[in-house]
């Protein structure tokens, strides 16, 4: 059975408000509040009324709710899943588009009529020929309809459905459009027969245009007079109003041309002339235009529209492709040719965020379409770096070129995606798998020099600089961006060690690389994230790199405020700017958090400002001392403070041994307190003196002001919220930096003032290791991983070690609002305390049935889909060439690496 609506309300035709209540009940005539009878005219309109009513009543039953998703993106929007039926009983079904016109706005959808159990399933008669007085192609009415209402159908008082609402005015007035049933009716009764849904079209856009403004054009007033003499009730023709280039009327009609007669019949309306040419696809029509007062004939091949309405689409390195589509050229007025950026991700940088791209050439050979594009890519080895060169639909006179490195780190097979209108649902299959990796050789380059630097230790630091750019595609940790880039800081030339902030290396599931010198590309590995102090060490290869690359001093001494110090940076265009400056501030400090969204924060760190304004268009760079030693490096976000040098030697040292540290940590952050606050919160005098002389450039102490969730801490050993450190490990802590014992001991003796009491306690420390995120879930479209570092910090309690993440666009988990972020605790009743138990659980759901997602505060169903979110498994495995194991869990299947 075929059903062709879909609508939250309905409307009647005739009246410009939609009908929710009962405005007559019984058979008896209404008396009025004063108890008169009523007239003969309230009679009649109260029989009108019940009429309206007990169609009404007929009709809601053939009037459905469709909740759909859009699973990727495509052309116009975004390729349909189909969705759910909700009949009027709230029975749900299953529904899947068999049809979509490719230019009027209409579908039909497929669902199973036996599997509506409580309630007789009607269907609406489609009656076009109802609407004698609907004579344009669209119906303006004022019906004042909501948002959801598209697709509902208009019906007359006899409940036959005479149009279908499209849309409306979106500045509020109360305005909408309706469709003529004819095409709708015709494309129902051809899939009915079981034939085929023919659409002609000869790649010329018409407008109705008023008689008055034909005249002006040109028309004779002999055709107007025939037309008027055809079609008394007329008053408009159809005007060219856009031809497109190498199309079939290309060259024969032109814009401004009066339709006259199709094959050597007059006409006036879009229904007749789309029936002809539905009706002769591939065949020559023969067209009558009125030329500037010239009577011109033309003969046009009518082209397929389906042919130049794509049905398919190729996902590579992250990007998604696709043959241009008759609506986007008719948007833009171009050729109805090329392949189109559907989503640019993954490798696919282009000048903007916008994906109205024609990929114009890779690797300097064309790309007509789509075949060719695939044709070429599959010669193209994986972190390839090639030239593409890309055209925008609006500005097709501009060829714009960039260098971009096909990756395969995340997904190494290009597929092809066909619509299936026998199922409604899109067919993956693999078109092949992305070429081996070509091994790398050495590549030579020279730095540049930094002029107007009078040091030459400070200007010899540009061979320590190096560009790192990261490509995020599994969000992970609340992290906001797919490409973040900045400066790296070369700590070992012979091991190959940068540091780099952690605004561009966030976590663990990221695919770096780096740019020495600004000619050699070179992979990194993460080795190190620090829990605290917002920075990173990666490594690469230093033996592919034939440059003078220097290993960079880090000072061992702490900024001090007021010194005079050198700048260098990289502006936000990834150029190297640099100046002298002092450093104004330094005090400690911790990020602030954002409470809905739980990512990295640095804590308990001393923070640098400077007095220049590059530091805050500059994301990232070094100060310097005169001697060459390095006093900062870092920043982070849009906070643009520096990070002392002296907290990351105890890692660098590690390092170049080849020891990864393991660090220790206190999941507790610190706030600085005055002497004053201190006094009054209890700290005793000779503690106050002890501070005046340990420390005569900053007089404070440290209170904890949050911690972070890690275990059910039983006991005084642990430090709370409050708590006043006097001393760790016998020193007193007056600045950050006395603060870092915590990194390399698993207790520490530590006194306290805790409401007014001085204690002395050993308090545990925890593994920083745990609370970086190494493994993650992909399901039903949601990220799924333990909680980490973020979420401790700002959560008091944790309901499980299964938090959600990220939920990707048109999902599962998108579609049936799965909250984000949040803590699953049960699926399908069963307990999901970690990772390993939720994986259990979930895999042995089939695809389509019905899950309860069981969490905080909430319950909700969701409905598995593995026909475009599979299960999959993504964890940190320095065995694997790539750094991580991918399993797939498809069907029951398991497989290892990316599914189909």
């Amino acid at each position: 059975m075929f059903h062709a609506f879909s609508a939250r309300i309905w409307y009647l035709a005739g009246t410009s408000h939609s009908v929710l209540g009962d405005p007559y009940v019984g058979g008896k005539p209404r008396t009025s509040a004063g108890g008169r009878r009523q007239s003969k005219s309230q009679k009649t309109k109260a029989l009108g009324t019940n009429k309206w009513q007990a169609t009404v009543e007929a009709v809601v039953k053939a009037v459905v709710s469709i909740k759909f998703c859009f699973t990727s993106p495509f052309d116009t929007r975004q390729c349909r899943e189909g969705g759910r039926c909700i009949f009027d009983n709230h029975e749900e079904v299953d529904a899947y588009p068999v049809y979509r016109d490719p230019l009027h706005d209409f579908g039909i959808l497929k669902f199973d009529p036996k599997a509506i159990k409580y309630m007789p399933v009607d269907a609406l008669a489609l009656r076009p020929d109802c609407a004698s007085d609907f004579n344009t192609c669209y119906c303006q009415a004022s019906a004042a309809a909501g948002g959801g209402s598209s697709g509902s159908p208009v019906v007359n008082i006899n409940g036959y459905a005479v149009a279908l609402q499209t849309g409306g005015r979106a500045d509020g007035a109360s305005t909408d459009y309706f469709l003529p049933l004819d095409r709708p009716l015709r494309a129902l009764k051809c899939l009915q027969d079981k034939k085929p849904i023919t659409r002609g079209d000869i790649q010329c856009q018409f407008l109705l245009k008023p008689l008055d403004e034909c005249r002006r054009l040109g028309l004779g007033p002999e055709w107007e007079a025939q037309m008027r003499k055809t079609f008394p009730k007329e008053t408009n023709m159809l005007v060219a109003q856009m031809v497109l280039p190498d199309g079939p009327s290309h060259g024969k009609v032109e814009v401004g041309d009066v339709l006259v007669k199709v094959n050597d019949e007059m006409l006036t309306q879009f229904s007749r002339f789309d029936a002809i040419l539905d009706s002769l696809v591939g065949e020559t029509v023969t067209l009558l235009l009125s030329r500037r007062g010239e009577k011109v004939e033309v003969q046009i091949e009518i082209g397929d529209l389906h042919k130049i309405t794509p049905d398919r689409f190729v996902s590579v390195s992250g990007g998604i492709f696709h043959d241009l589509s008759y609506l986007q050229a008719l948007r833009h007025g171009v050729a109805c040719n090329g392949v189109y950026v559907c989503e640019a991700g993954g490798s696919w940088r282009f000048d903007s965020g916008d994906n109205n791209w024609l990929v114009q050439s890779i690797d300097h050979k064309e790309t007509p379409d789509i075949k060719t594009f695939i044709e070429v890519m599959q010669d193209v080895p994986d972190k390839a770096r090639v030239v593409v060169a890309y055209k925008h639909l609006r500005d097709l006179h501009t060829l714009n070129t960039a260098i971009m490195q096909i990756n395969s780190y995340w997904t190494n097979k290009m597929k092809l995606a066909v619509r299936s209108d026998r199922t409604g649902l899109w067919d993956f299959s693999d078109l092949a798998d992305t070429l081996p990796l070509i091994p790398p050789v050495p590549t030579k380059a020279t730095f540049i020099t930094l002029k107007n630097i009078q040091e030459p230790a400070v200007a010899k630091l540009i061979q320590s600089l190096v560009y790192v750019s990261c490509n995020i595609s599994l969000k992970a940790d609340g992290f906001p961006r797919d490409w973040p880039w900045g400066m790296g800081l070369v700590i070992d030339a012979d091991k190959g060690l940068v540091v780099t902030s952690r605004a561009i290396v966030p976590h663990n599931f990221c695919d770096i690389t780096i740019t020495i010198a600004e000619s050699i590309h070179v992979a990194a590995n993460i080795l190190f994230l620090h829990p605290h102090k917002n920075y990173a060490i990666i490594q690469y290869d230093p033996k592919l790199v034939d440059a003078s690359v220097l290993s960079a001093q880090l000072s061992s001494e702490e900024i001090a405020q007021g010194a005079s110090t050198y700048f260098i940076g990289f502006n936000e265009s990834g150029r190297i700017v640099h100046a002298l400056t002092t450093a104004t501030d330094i005090f400690p400090m911790n990020t602030p958090h954002d409470p809905g969204r739980s990512r990295y924060r640095a804590v308990n760190i001393d923070a640098i400002k400077i007095d220049t304004k590059l530091s805050e268009s500059c994301g990232s760079g070094v100060l310097v001392a005169q001697n060459g030693t390095n006093s900062d490096t870092g920043g982070w976000f849009t906070y643009y403070l520096g990070l002392t040098t002296p907290t990351i030697l105890y890692v660098v040292r590690l390092l170049r041994r080849s020891i990864v540290p393991k660090l220790r940590m206190l999941p507790v952050e610190f706030e600085a307190i005055t002497m004053s606050e201190a006094c009054d919160m209890g700290v005793f005098e000779h503690r106050i003196t002890q501070v005046y002389k340990e420390n005569t450039t900053y007089y404070r102490l440290f209170m904890v002001i949050r911690r972070a969730f890690e275990q059910e801490e039983k006991g005084d050993n642990f430090l709370r919220v409050g708590d006043i450190l006097l001393t760790l490990n016998g020193n007193i802590v007056t600045e950050i930096s006395g603060l870092d014992d915590m990194y390399s001991n698993g207790v520490l003796e530590a006194v306290i003032v805790r409401k007014r009491e001085e204690l002395v306690l050993n308090v545990p420390t925890i593994a920083a290791d745990d609370v970086e995120t190494a493994r993650a879930i992909l399901f039903c479209g949601a990220t799924i991983h333990r909680p980490h570092h973020a979420v401790r910090q700002q959560n008091s309690k944790l309901f499980s070690e299964v938090y959600v993440s990220a939920v990707a666009a048109g999902s599962p988990s998108h579609q049936y609002q799965l909250p984000l972020p949040s803590f699953i605790t049960h699926v399908d009743g069963e307990q999901t305390p970690d990772l390993d138990s939720f994986l259990a659980a979930s895999i042995k759901i089939q695809n389509g049935k019905c899950m309860s997602f069981d969490g905080v505060a909430w319950v909700i169903a969701m409905k598995k889909n593995d026909c475009y979110f599979t299960t999959m498994e993504v964890a940190k495995d320095p065995a694997e060439a790539s750094g991580f194991r991918c399993v797939t869990y498809d069907g029951g299947k398991v497989i290892v690496g990316e599914g189909t």
